[in-house]
């Protein structure tokens, strides 16, 4: 396969009054007509401030969660608003489409002037983008000279908009905040500078399975919390109550277990309730009672994984997934000490990487912002595909001889 091009390999005329169809990934939290929560929107600011400053006109295309066909409580109306707003620092007129495709988009693209913005409608109101349908992506690619793929975090899926409509193009480029991803999940999967250390929560081994496979023979440590732990301690023969547990992925934890017992640290005590709903809990050493269900991990396992943290020394650490069920206060304390713990390394000097969405939030809630880390990845299944190893068609159809 060939090269990737990106966004800074063309001299600045080449944008001059080209049309840039932009994917970018605008799939954003939006609560009563208003974004609450725009990371991935500042995300893709660099990439559209610098084709606006060379008088590109730019197309962006995006999806907002999983509509079944259109619906306006889906529609990226509300984003538009919140990128005319940030975009207004350097005076870019943010224009909206309320389709993606026909008649009057196909004509407020052409009235486009250089340096402007369109904003097409959720792409995901037509079914042939998931579809990666031929003629839906044909009808888009007309709409641009040139393709830009800003969206890492949908580039494992083989869509329209991250794949197909590629495919039209001659020239087809990564912009900056893919460039970005793929420079330090290339770092943390080829050679993560040692010592590295993992710290893995959530609720789904199955998803991490591939990324964990790839990089526990790497890691110095691996720390495992959130509900992913209680499998983990399931397999060593602990009671664990009614926590969450992946029945099917006892084998493989079982193995990993046995393959790398010298670096898998697992909680040593856990803050358990009867349900998620409970205002009472109690703190409970290794073994959960059979009518309980761990919630957070507990304060001497946030002593031992903080002080793990603390002295990885200046290597690498990668952190995916809460410590617990954080959206509640009384269950955030694991989550909330390890997200300081992040910022506290970063700031010591060492690499520290977050991937997925609900650590994002998770360390948002913790207080600690997204410039208090190396990196972090807008990608949650993403990132661990790409950590895995696998197929990501989204960057490969980038690639060109």
């Amino acid at each position: 396969m060939g090269q990737i091009k990106f966004i800074t390999d063309f001299d600045d005329n080449f944008y001059l009054n080209k049309k840039i169809f932009v994917r970018v990934d605008f799939n954003v939290k939006v609560q009563d007509n208003v974004v609450s929560e725009d990371y991935r929107i500042r995300s893709a600011i660099p990439t559209i401030e610098y084709l606006v400053k060379r008088g590109a006109k730019v197309i962006l295309g995006s999806h907002l969660d999983r509509p079944q066909g259109k619906d306006d409580r889906y529609s990226l109306r509300p984003v538009s608003l919140k990128l005319a707003e940030i975009l207004s620092s350097f005076n870019a007129k943010v224009c909206f489409s309320d389709d993606c495709i026909g008649t009057r988009t196909k004509k407020m693209v052409d009235s486009l002037k250089k340096g402007e913005v369109l904003l097409l409608e959720n792409l995901r109101f037509y079914p042939e983008e998931e579809k990666n349908d031929t003629s839906f992506s044909e009808t888009l690619s007309s709409f641009a000279d040139v393709y830009v793929n800003d969206a890492f975090s949908t580039s494992h899926r083989k869509h329209s908009s991250t794949y197909g409509v590629a495919r039209f193009f001659d020239i087809r480029i990564a912009g900056f905040n893919l460039a970005q991803e793929l420079q330090y999940l290339s770092l943390l999967r080829e050679k993560p500078t040692n010592p590295f250390t993992l710290v893995i929560g959530g609720v789904k081994i199955k998803d991490k399975i591939g990324a964990l496979d790839h990089l526990l023979p790497k890691a110095d440590k691996v720390l495992i919390g959130g509900a992913a732990s209680y499998t983990f301690l399931k397999a060593k023969g602990h009671s664990v109550g009614k926590s969450l547990i992946e029945e099917d992925y006892l084998p493989w934890v079982t193995k990993a277990l046995q393959a790398h017992s010298d670096k898998i640290i697992l909680p040593l005590d856990h803050k358990v309730a009867v349900s998620e709903k409970s205002d009472n809990y109690q703190i409970v050493q290794t073994d959960i009672p059979k009518d309980m269900r761990g919630y957070d991990i507990g304060d001497k396992t946030i002593q031992k994984f903080s002080y793990e943290i603390h002295n990885n020394g200046l290597g690498t650490i990668f952190w995916n997934g809460p410590m617990g069920y954080f959206e509640r206060e009384i269950f955030s304390n694991g989550t909330k000490s390890v997200a300081v713990s992040m910022a506290l390394a970063y700031w010591r000097g060492v690499k520290t990487l977050i991937g997925g969405g609900d650590t994002l939030e998770a360390m948002k809630v913790s207080g600690v912002s997204e410039k208090e880390v190396t990196h972090v990845s807008t990608g949650g299944g993403a990132s661990l595909r790409f950590l895995a190893g696998d197929e990501m068609p989204g960057i490969d159809v980038l690639k060109i001889n």
